[in-house]
C-alpha cells in the first residue's frame, strides 16, 4: 500500500477523527475512519489502527468498540467535560458583562473544541439577560491577568483608570495620572469585576471595575495594607458594598414585611438573625456600607422595609427622600 504524504500526523488525526465525529450517540466504523484519514492524505491498513486506537488511552482519550451487526463501531468515551457542564460555561461566558462579545464568541469556539462536532452545534446558544450590556474593554483579560501576577509576587501595580462622558469618549480620570495600588483581591459583584486593594496614600481599601482600568504595570514596589486585608472578608466585603459604592460601615436596624424575609436572605445570607415584631414584621441588624446606592436600595422596596436605627441613617433616608421630592415637585 503506498504511503500518503502525511504519515506521520497519523495518530494525531486518529484522535482528530475520534474527538471530532463521535460521541456517545454517534459512532464510526473501521472502513469510515479509513476513508476519514484518506481526507488528510493518510493511508493506512486496520491493523495499524486498531494499534492506534489503543495508544490514545495514553494520551487520556478513551476509545469504546462495540459490535453491531458483522461490525465493530467505534466512540470517544469519558471526555474531560460532560455536555450540560460545557452548556453551563457557555451560558455564564454569554451572560458576563465583563467580557467583551469579540473575546465571549472566542472563548465559546476554545469549548466546542472539548466535544464532538454534532455536540458543538448545540453550544452554539443565544442566552438573553435582561439589560446585560456587554463591556467594550477588550483588555480586559490581560488586566485580570497583570492583577493576578502582580498578587502572586507581592508587587504594587499602576494604572490609569477612566469613566465614559456624555459624547460616549473615554475620560481619563485624575487628568490621566496613574493610580498606585497593592491588589489584594478580585470580586465579581454584580456582573461586574472589581480590583479590591490598598492604597498607601489614602491609607484605605479601595475597590476599582477592572474594565475601567488601562495601561496596567507591575511596579517594583512591594504591597502594603496586609494587616487590612487579614480583617477582611472578600465575599462579606462586597455584600456590605450595595453597588460596590463605598461609604461608612455601620450597623443598620431595618423593620421588613414578612413577604420580604427572601429579599433580605438573597441580600445578607441564611446567616441573619430575622427577629419577629408581630404577625407581620420582623427586624434584622446588618452590617453595610452606608451609601446612596444602599439608601437607594431600602427605596426600592416601598413600605415594605423601614430603616429604624441608628438615628444617623435614619436622618440620611430622610434627607434623601427630601432631595427626590426636590427633584421631582
Amino acid at each position: 500500500m503506498p504511503k500518503g504524504t502525511n504519515q506521520k500526523f497519523k495518530l494525531y488525526r486518529v484522535a482528530q477523527i475520534m474527538l471530532e465525529r463521535t460521541d456517545e450517540n454517534h459512532y464510526i466504523t473501521m472502513p469510515e475512519l479509513l476513508d476519514a484519514l484518506r481526507e488528510y492524505d493518510i493511508t493506512a491498513d486496520r491493523k495499524s489502527v486498531y494499534s492506534d486506537l489503543k495508544d490514545l488511552e495514553k494520551f487520556g482519550i478513551e476509545v469504546a468498540g462495540e459490535p453491531v451487526g458483522n461490525r465493530y463501531h467505534y466512540h470517544v468515551i469519558d471526555r474531560p467535560f460532560e455536555l450540560p457542564e460545557l452548556k453551563l460555561l457557555v451560558d455564564a461566558i454569554q451572560s458576563s458583562r465583563f467580557i467583551t462579545e469579540r473575546k465571549s464568541n472566542a472563548l465559546i469556539k476554545k469549548l466546542e473544541k472539548l466535544v464532538s462536532k454534532y455536540d458543538a452545534m448545540k453550544l452554539q446558544r443565544q442566552v438573553y439577560v435582561s439589560g446585560r450590556i456587554k463591556t467594550m474593554n477588550e483588555s480586559i483579560y490581560y488586566t485580570v491577568d497583570a492583577i493576578h501576577n502582580a498578587i502572586s509576587e507581592n508587587k504594587k501595580i499602576r494604572f490609569q483608570y477612566f469613566q465614559w462622558n456624555v459624547k460616549k469618549q473615554m475620560e481619563l480620570r485624575h487628568d490621566g495620572a496613574y493610580y498606585l495600588i497593592s491588589p489584594w483581591g478580585l470580586s465579581w459583584h454584580d456582573d461586574n469585576y472589581y480590583l479590591v486593594g490598598y492604597d498607601s496614600e489614602a491609607r484605605k481599601i479601595k475597590h476599582y471595575r477592572v474594565d475601567k482600568m488601562l495601561h496596567i504595570q507591575m511596579c517594583d514596589e512591594a504591597r502594603e495594607g496586609k494587616e487590612h486585608f487579614k480583617k477582611l472578608d472578600m465575599a462579606e466585603y462586597a455584600k456590605k458594598s450595595f453597588g460596590m459604592f463605598g461609604g461608612k460601615e455601620c450597623q443598620v436596624k431595618l423593620l421588613v414585611d414578612n413577604v420580604l424575609a427572601g429579599v433580605i436572605i438573597d441580600r445578607f445570607g441564611k446567616d441573619v438573625m430575622l427577629v419577629p415584631v408581630d404577625e407581620e414584621h420582623f427586624t434584622v441588624n446588618v452590617k453595610v456600607y452606608v451609601s446612596g446606592q444602599f439608601l437607594g436600595w431600602i427605596i426600592s422596596l416601598g413600605e415594605g422595609v423601614k430603616v429604624v436605627g441608628p438615628d444617623d441613617v435614619v436622618e440620611m433616608m430622610k434627607e434623601e427622600i427630601k432631595r427626590l421630592t426636590r427633584q421631582y415637585v
